[in-house]
């Protein structure tokens, strides 16, 4: 078979950066990643959050979800790792490749679920925000595949084919160069998962887990044709891909969640982060606080008189009873009509006083 145009691959998984060498296949992940974030962050902020919650939620999501991918990959595959002749060690070498988007996904939202906790959110709203960043980040992640030339199709002679070199083919092609590059096709269909769980999210407003609830349903889709296309070894349960049948399960539940959630939860939210809350004694500008603060200090006599006029003046009106005594203050303030009576009308209201105490600042 004679491919007159194909896609060649990498001659080496690495990017020296000057003496540094960087995997490409890291490289993408940590690409990801930041896309993920930043795209996350304008979501989120767009929606009423503050600007750095995505981030630090992150901290907790990234490292979970990167954990939940390579356990996923050893679990499945783990003839390639505890079979004959095989070396356990080579099951944390990540660099390598092997992560399993279902185990990322899964015990990254874990971490993302321990990071809204601690923060006070809701984590379908973040869910919600962070989607189409995700995805983008798998699209991002598969171009990993292509430098260490795995997972890709059937044989083909296509225009678009990718060409992979002889120590990479499968035993039984060896002699066979192009083959459907489904990594390509993978990333292309993420990114148009990512445009429409952004476009339906303008359009319906969804919210309550809903935007993320469709990215799964959109992104199992493709995945189950894709994974037909594979050649690399893979479990099979009644003659499919266990891949094949997590895609049906995941999505099923995903279509389902967005059907009940609609019901239950119709909308999207109002308020997705709350705010901080103040640190205590410190003055929120409530009028009983700024009546204690503003409050000048007078002689014992006028003390006396304010008390008297509390009474007078009625409830709500007066300091509470249990309010400063007249010795709370150092002397000297100058009274209502002096700068300390100029600066409780720049506080907040002051109790009225009789004619005695001079004309209002």
């Amino acid at each position: 078979m004679e491919t007159l145009a194909f896609i060649p691959s990498p001659s080496a998984g690495e990017i020296h950066l000057g003496p540094l060498p960087l995997r490409g296949y890291a490289l993408c992940i940590i690409l990801g990643v930041f896309v993920a974030v930043w795209l996350g962050g304008r979501r989120w902020v767009a929606r009423g959050g503050q600007a750095g919650t995505v981030a630090d939620i992150a901290v907790w999501a990234v490292p979970f979800g990167l954990v939940g991918g390579r356990l996923y990959h050893v679990i499945t595959d783990y003839q390639l790792y505890f079979g004959e002749g095989r070396n356990p060690v080579d099951a944390v070498r990540i660099w390598d490749g092997g992560l399993g988007i279902w185990g990322a996904i899964a015990l990254g939202a874990l971490g993302a679920w321990i990071g809204c906790r601690r923060r006070g959110i809701a984590l379908p709203a973040y869910a919600d925000a962070v989607a189409p960043g995700i995805v983008l980040a798998q699209a991002l992640g598969r171009w990993g595949n292509w430098f260490n030339q795995e997972l890709y199709g059937r044989p083909t002679d296509l225009p678009w084919a990718l060409k992979i070199d002889p120590e990479h083919r499968p035993v039984d092609t060896p002699d066979l160069a192009t083959y459907h590059p489904t990594f390509l096709y993978e990333s292309l269909w993420c990114v148009g998962v990512a445009l429409l769980v952004i476009w339906a999210d303008r359009r319906f407003r969804l919210g309550h887990g809903r935007a993320f609830a469709l990215y799964v349903a959109g992104y199992t889709v493709g995945r189950f044709w894709i994974e037909y296309m594979r050649v690399d070894d893979a479990h099979h349960v009644l003659g499919m891909r266990l891949n094949n049948w997590t895609a049906i399960v995941v999505f099923l539940l995903a279509v389902v969640y967005i059907v009940v959630s609609a019901k239950k939860r119709p909308g999207r939210e109002e308020i997705v982060e709350p705010e901080a809350e103040p640190e205590p004694g410190t003055n929120t500008g409530g009028p009983d606080s700024a009546d204690a603060d503003a409050a000048p200090e007078d002689s014992s006599a006028e003390g006396s008189s304010s008390a008297k006029e509390s009474s007078e003046d009625g409830p709500g009106r007066g300091k509470p009873s249990g309010g400063k005594s007249s010795g709370g203050k150092p002397a000297g303030d100058g009274g209502g009509d002096g700068p300390a009576g100029a600066e409780s009308v720049a506080k907040g209201p002051e109790p009225r006083r009789k004619a005695v105490d001079g004309p209002a600042s």
